[in-house]
């Protein structure tokens, strides 16, 4: 039997856990043996930065009882145990190359967890391991800096049988706590009763002073408790962009949420968008995050949908795709995935350039990820072009973006396809942008669109031209021999539009040297 177990002797004794070499390239799954659920994530890992091909959860409870008694719930090990020879199955047939099985708190605590995972080693010849809480926390932060690679305050991850807390300063680690405060475990330690869930939250609160030094910063919540909270807020104020992930609220908004929904009872939060298997334990989940708010003060939170999983898949992955941006890896990814004889996004990205030359390093990045998304829409019936990729855009599945971000991207290459910013489908998405991120997707998707007219989006041709400010004018410089590849009606047109957006008294065509292909 080989299990992989922090003695929670500190960060030099999670090492070996936590920072596995670098691994062979192909399907990796990770099974989530939580304190509620089993779950089975399985990732594709080619080039670029996987996401899920295939996600699965079973409700098994592990932790219920476990406050009282000591040991996990012998139904729960029931379930887990069906639960994990379909995953286990499901991953060899999926061809995964790489199986990683992970028991949180549940298992860590209990007096029979060890025997538990000795006889699912036994039963499936595997190797499960256990993390310790600093080691699950250091886990969800690895997933949290996927997408927010300069994480800076406190990330919260609440799951079924602990709270794991972290403080991170620009990406680096920090001050770690493992609380027994999960939504299954604090009602069962209770009773049930959420009167007198508070003082035992608050007493195991003060137990860590360093919680104060979040104030003024960002507590960025990962579980799925915190995330149903996102949800509900969502819905009730008819927010447009219906994704967890990167969504942000405010300090006050989410106190007060926290504090209607802890006083709520079961016929109230049926009349919420709840699942029915959180009614019971959400109002201890919004008690926990409101004591939490509390003590920590954040400036704001931000819900992310990484978290464990993501940072055990990602720590065996190789070094150079470990530090891929994951926008513009997965943008790269399903360019070339979708893509037909269409110019290079870097193409585009180059010859577009001289227009946004004071351009800071986030207009920088997004205005790439739209140059790689902006033929998305070619296989869409004309009439329908650009609603669908400014949908597309919208609710792409990748980490490293905020809300804001996911609007410049749809904004600019529904721009690119000629869509109204103000169609009603999309204005309330594109009013949530400042104006400052407005004019630059506006000024993005127009060159998108001039690029693509230019070139019948094929290779090699833009690269011939060059956008070039001049007197107050916008000239597109195009070479003497076959300028009549270049030039026409819809370029002059959409060239002028360019420039009245940017700003220039007016357009024209220039001359550009030969020169030797």
């Amino acid at each position: 039997m080989s299990l992989l177990r922090d003695t929670g002797a500190g960060d030099g004794a999670s090492k070996s856990a936590l920072l596995t070499g670098d691994q062979a390239h192909g399907r990796v799954a990770v099974v989530d043996i939580g304190s509620s659920s089993v779950r089975l994530v399985v990732y594709d890992t080619p080039a670029r930065l996987p996401v899920p091909i295939f996600n699965e959860k079973a409700d098994c409870g592990l932790v219920r009882g476990l406050a009282k008694t000591g040991k996990l719930n012998k139904k729960g090990v029931v379930r887990a145990q069906a639960a994990l020879a379909r995953f286990i199955r499901l991953a060899k047939v999926m061809g995964v190359e790489r199986l990683e099985l992970v028991a949180t708190a549940a298992v860590r605590d209990a007096a029979d967890g060890l025997h538990f995972v000795e006889d699912i080693e036994n039963t499936f010849k595997v190797e499960v391991q256990i993390p310790s809480g600093a080691e699950e926390a250091r886990l969800s932060a690895l997933g949290l800096l996927i997408g927010v690679p300069k994480a800076d305050g406190l990330l919260g991850d609440l799951g079924g049988g602990s709270l794991d807390l972290i403080t991170l300063d620009k990406g680096q680690f920090g001050a770690n706590g493992t609380l027994p405060l999960g939504h299954l475990r604090l009602p069962d330690a209770v009773g049930g009763d959420i009167q007198k869930a508070g003082p035992l939250v608050e007493e195991q609160f003060a137990h860590h002073e360093w919680l104060k030094d979040i104030r003024g910063r960002t507590l960025f919540a990962v579980g799925g408790s915190w995330r149903t909270l996102a949800r509900i807020f969502i819905e009730q104020t008819h927010y447009p962009i219906h994704i967890i992930d990167g969504f942000t609220m405010g300090y006050s908004d989410l106190r007060h949420l926290c504090q209607v929904l802890s006083g709520l009872g079961k016929e109230s939060l049926h009349q919420m968008p709840v699942p029915r298997r959180r009614m019971e334990t959400l109002p201890f989940a919004a008690l926990t995050m409101d004591k939490l708010l509390n003590i920590a003060r954040p400036e704001k939170i931000v819900f992310s949908g990484f978290g464990m999983r993501e940072g055990q898949m990602i720590k065996g992955l190789p070094k150079e795709i470990r530090t891929q941006d994951p926008l513009i890896a997965g943008c790269e990814t399903l360019a070339e995935k979708t893509g037909r004889f269409t110019l290079s996004g870097t193409e585009m990205r180059d010859w577009m350039s001289p227009l946004f030359a004071e351009e800071n390093a986030r207009y920088a990045r997004l205005r790439y990820a739209a140059c790689l998304l902006s033929d998305i829409g070619w296989t869409e019936h004309p009439d329908y072009r650009a609603e669908h990729a400014f949908y597309r855009v919208l609710r792409l599945p990748y980490a490293g973006m905020t809300h804001m971000d996911r609007a410049f991207l749809a904004m600019a290459v529904f721009v690119r396809y000629n869509g109204d910013p103000e169609a009603s489908f999309a204005a309330p998405v594109l009013h949530l942008m400042e104006e400052s991120d407005h004019r630059a997707a506006n000024a993005v998707g127009l060159a998108l669109r001039l690029a693509h007219t230019i070139s019948g989006s094929a290779p090699g041709l833009i690269s011939r031209t060059e956008l070039k400010p001049s007197g107050g004018k916008l000239l597109l410089r195009l070479p003497t021999r076959d300028r009549s590849v270049f030039a026409g009606d819809a370029v002059e047109r959409r060239l002028k539009t360019l420039a009245s957006v940017l700003g220039f008294e007016g357009s024209g065509f220039g001359k550009l040297p030969d020169r030797d292909d």
